[in-house]
């Protein structure tokens, strides 16, 4: 008796022994991408020790109108609305794999009628409570916690993605109707100037020191201008029904303020530190969901190595019964049932050892992902750098340019009232300027843009 005992103790502590490993902790081993913003020197120059994520969208949007429909997007918002429920969805499967460890508990009652040839009824009845307890002797169930635990991070951490795109496309979407308020004002004061233009025209070829030609293109290019102007109330109103579905309500005006008259845009005032790629790793929520992914998979792997140890269960019965081995007694009497089980897999037709592949490449797969996710991080933070620094150029450039045209704008006005420039000149003059005004315009709404574009690319608007 005692070799088969001193076998079973043996095979016992390997099998224990063995499975140390599948409680093994999740540890982040991906290699992380060297310059992950680029080489390029005007990206380098701009790192600092710190970053503008670190400030809150309400520190970062300091337009009251705007706090107030990102207020309101926030709560009303679909897309959120799903993301918060999937969280909730995944908390409480997590707090259903923590429960896992404790016994489950069942009462059961059973009851029967017999009868034998021409013998009267009999009953019989149980009235027990079942017990079983399954033991985590290997691993499997703190593994399918840990991964459960993971699968809660990905949820909340898509809910910060979702609640960050939001802010983002929210502002983006309330400066675009700023920028057009301000390009239809631009051609609400072409049209009263070329209107003016038109009348002299008019005035010169009536008094036959213009041709009908002259008047005739002068009109069409005021024309072009009560069309673009037709147009850009068109997309105004487009865009404030963007708004409205964002926000989820019916289409309506939206408020906002007139655009600044500041440089470049309304968040040319704060400072853009772009922070070290370490930074960038702890605050974007696509890097964080993109290493619980990697955490999830890890502990999958580990709960697939735990399928080939042992699996041990306890179940017990406990209540009353008048059916004692098949007599019927009355009245009942106690029952008690405890049984221990223990099993090992042998052949489980090969499904164990596939299920333990499956996972190692899955775990394979999310670290190139990981790696990937890092990799196209640093590029939408070069990549909205660079639109920065192009539309910081630019803005000198068009804000120059503009002052030029306008001057040439005046002087072949002056010279035409004169009689001493043709309305070609006229004509060319005013529809360059026109253009470099609504392009700069535009240009500043594109530096706004890419302002915010950083700001969510380093990992902001999150809170």
């Amino acid at each position: 008796m005692k070799r088969p005992l001193f076998i079973f103790a043996a095979v016992s502590v390997f099998l224990m022994l063995s499975g140390c490993e599948l409680y093994g902790k999740y540890k982040q081993t991906a290699p992380m991408p060297s310059d992950a913003f680029g080489t390029e020197p005007g990206i380098q120059a701009a790192m600092g020790d710190s970053s503008i994520a670190t400030i809150s969208w309400r520190e970062f949007f300091t337009d009251p109108l705007l706090q107030q429909l990102i207020d309101q997007a926030l709560a009303n918002n679909t897309d959120l609305n799903s993301a918060r429920i999937a969280v909730e969805q995944s908390e409480a499967a997590l707090k259903s794999a923590k429960l896992a460890f404790l016994p489950a508990l069942y009462f059961s009652p059973q009851g029967s009628l017999a009868k034998f040839d021409n013998s009267s009824w009999s009953s019989s009845y149980t009235l027990p409570l079942q017990l079983s307890w399954d033991i985590d002797l290997f691993g499997s169930l703190t593994n399918k916690k840990r991964a459960a635990k993971a699968v809660f991070l990905q949820a909340q951490m898509q809910r910060e993605i979702v609640y960050a795109n939001l802010i983002s496309t929210t502002a983006q979407q309330y400066f675009l109707l700023q920028v057009l308020d301000r390009q239809l004002e631009i051609l609400s004061q072409t049209d009263s100037l070329w209107n003016k233009s038109l009348e002299t025209e008019k005035a010169l070829w009536e008094n036959g020191k213009a041709y009908s030609t002259a008047v005739n293109q002068l009109e069409a290019s005021y024309l072009s201008v009560k069309a673009q102007m037709a147009d850009t109330r068109r997309s105004i109103r487009s865009v404030e029904n963007a708004i409205c579905r964002l926000l989820a309500i019916p289409p309506q005006h939206i408020s906002r303020q007139r655009w600044s008259d500041q440089p470049l845009s309304p968040l040319a005032s704060h400072s853009l530190p772009l922070g070290l790629p370490a930074s960038m790793i702890e605050l974007r929520p696509d890097i964080r969901l993109a290493n619980h992914a990697l955490e999830e998979a890890f502990y999958n792997t580990q709960a697939a190595r735990a399928a080939f140890f042992p699996s041990i269960s306890l179940s017990g019965l406990a209540g009353w019964t008048n059916s004692a081995g098949g007599i019927v007694v009355d009245p009942a009497g106690l029952l008690l049932n405890l049984v221990g089980q223990l099993t090992q897999p042998i052949f489980a037709r090969g499904s164990i050892k596939a299920n333990l592949k499956i996972s190692k490449l899955a775990q394979e797969d999310l670290q190139k992902r990981y790696v990937q996710t890092v990799i196209d991080a640093g590029n939408q933070v070069n990549e909205a750098m660079a639109d920065y620094q192009v539309a910081s150029e630019k803005q000198l450039l068009y804000h120059r340019q503009v002052q030029v045209l306008y001057d040439a704008y005046s002087g072949t006005h002056q010279l035409m009232d004169n009689g001493k420039a043709s309305y070609l000149e006229v004509l060319t003059a005013q529809e360059s300027l026109l253009t470099a005004q609504l392009s700069e315009a535009m240009n500043m709404y594109d530096a706004a843009k890419a302002v915010i574009a950083l700001y969510i690319a380093l990992g902001g608007g999150t809170k």
